[in-house]
This record gives structure tokens, sequence and C-alpha cells, in this order.
């Protein structure tokens, strides 16, 4: 029933969305963003928790500014996600801009694979459609498959609608590998929370559990790990930014440097969000077995 209910809901603001042109679709899922924020209790907490810890000296005041602008940004992403279902390729295109154009073509170029690694910042949804328009080449993006089985396939079909493969997380590592050293492109999102088991790495000066996959793909393979943002602009056109992660010193594949690896581009995520916090996924519990982790011994003695 639950799933079912979910699935209207879904339907409904897929309708919504369809009708409008892109910018009016995200400035309607920024007003709904506002209103979950302003009038219900849905992760405020956490929300609101998560930034008191990751900016200790700014004012209560600041910190629901930020909250705030989250929650629209969500919105925003999940009206546009919706609205770009069926959209004609040059349209899907014209929603992201590469403002430095040459390194991005020069990475293409290098014949060998990418990784590229990114997080759940700007629209992250537009890695799909968009940003394989862009490359001009199938991408294939590891993904963790929504609960409902219903709006799962409804989203990945707007996901694929231009070529890009979606691969679940448990059944990713053989199909990445085989796709990199083939020449292939490989997406992650290696902003959500691992298991207690994954490596602990500072993030906002706290322990949080990350995925070491991007890190462990690239080095096993030889090919450049490429952090993504899609930076939102007061004209709701994305720009594309990325930065290449610095390798130097990790010439061979062992688990310290994968645990490195992972801790550079992690720390490069970081530096982006503080950039623009109120375009990152805060409600998310990304540090929720950080009291596990200092129970044992701090940070620098447990990786």
């Amino acid at each position: 029933m639950r799933d079912s209910i979910e699935f209207f809901f879904f339907n409904l603001l897929h309708t919504i969305a369809r009708r409008f042109s892109f910018r009016a679709a995200g400035k309607i899922g920024a007003f709904l963003g506002a209103m979950v924020f302003v009038s219900t209790g849905f992760r405020k907490k956490i929300t609101l928790d998560n930034l008191s810890q990751a900016f200790p000296q700014a004012p209560a005041a600041q910190l629901r500014t930020i909250a705030l602008g989250a929650y629209k940004s969500y919105g925003t992403v999940l009206l546009e996600m919706l609205w770009s279902g069926g959209q004609p390729a040059e349209v899907l295109k014209g929603v992201i801009r590469i403002p430095d154009r040459k390194r991005f073509d020069e990475v293409l170029t290098r014949g060998k694979g990418v990784v590229f690694v990114s997080g759940h910042f700007g629209n992250w949804e537009f890695y799909a459609s968009p940003f394989t328009l862009h490359l001009g080449k199938p991408l294939t993006i590891i993904v963790h498959p929504q609960r409902n089985q219903k709006v799962n396939a409804r989203i990945n079909a707007t996901r694929t609608q231009y070529g890009t493969a979606m691969v679940p997380m448990d059944r990713s590592v053989r199909t990445a590998l085989k796709l990199l050293h083939e020449g292939g492109y490989v997406l992650l999102l290696g902003d959500q929370s691992g298991p207690k088991e994954s490596l602990p790495v500072d993030f906002f000066g706290r322990p949080a559990a990350t995925q070491r996959g991007a890190a462990a793909f690239s080095l096993r393979t030889g090919a450049p790990l490429i952090e993504l943002f899609l930076v939102r602009q007061d004209d709701g056109i994305y720009d594309l930014m990325l930065e290449e992660i610095d390798c130097s010193g990790l010439d061979k594949y062992d688990e310290e440097n994968v645990n490195e690896l992972t801790r550079r581009h992690t720390a490069v995520l970081e530096k982006w969000v503080r950039r623009y916090p109120d375009q990152w996924l805060w409600m998310h519990k990304r540090w929720k077995h950080t009291e596990y982790y200092q129970s044992l011994h701090p940070l620098e003695e447990s990786v």
C-alpha cells in the first residue's frame, strides 16, 4: 500500500513537471522543497544537526538559511529530473555548460577509461542523460536502487533514455573493471554513508563511513579519477566543474593507496560543499557511524 501511494504521488509530480519549462519546473521544485522544510519535520533535525556539526561557529539563523536552501535544491533536483524524461537531446544538453571545455576534452582523449566521482550536489540526476550527451559516449553509473520498484523503474527509464547504463552496486565490480579496461566511462556518487566496515574518512571534521570503489577502480585500471560538480547558476543552468584527483605517490594498487586516494577525493568534495553548502544533500545520515568509530579510537589511528 505504501509503495502504491508513493508511486501515485510520484506520477502526479511527473505529470506536473512535464507541463512546464525547465526553468519553471526548477522553480516549482524549489517552492515544494521550501514548503516541506517550513511545514513538516521531514529530516529537519538531521539536517540542522549535520550543519551545526559541520559549521560549529555559524549562527543558528545562518544554518537555517543553508538548510532551507538544501531543501529547495532537493525539490529542484526532483522536479527537473521528472521534467527531463522524454525531452529532446539538444534540450537536455542545454541544461549543462562546460566552462573549461578544453580540459574536459583532454581528459576524454587520453586513450584510457575514466572514473568519474561526484556527490549529491547540484543536480546529480543530470549525470545521466545530459552529461552522457556531452560525453558523446555511453556512461555507466553505479547506483543504489530505490526501495520502491515502480518508482525505481520510472526513474531508470528517464536516466537511460540516451544510452546511460545503470548498474546496481552489488553487481558493479566486474562490470566497471571490464568497461574501464576497454576505455569506457564509469561514474559513482561517493558521498553516501557506507556500512560500519567501510573506511572512516574525515569529512567536515568527523569520521564518516566512506565507500572506496572509485579509488579502487582508478588504481586497479590506471584510469584517471575525475571529480565532477554540477553547480547551479542564477539562470538555472548547471556549470560542470571538474578536478582531477592527485594520484602522485600512489603508483600501485594496494589497500593503503586506495585508502589514501579515497581521502583525497573526499577532501575535494568537502571543499566544494563548503563553497556551495546549500547545493548539497544535508538531510542524508552521512555520519551515522561516527560515534562507533570514535568509541574505538581516534580517526588517525583507525585508518
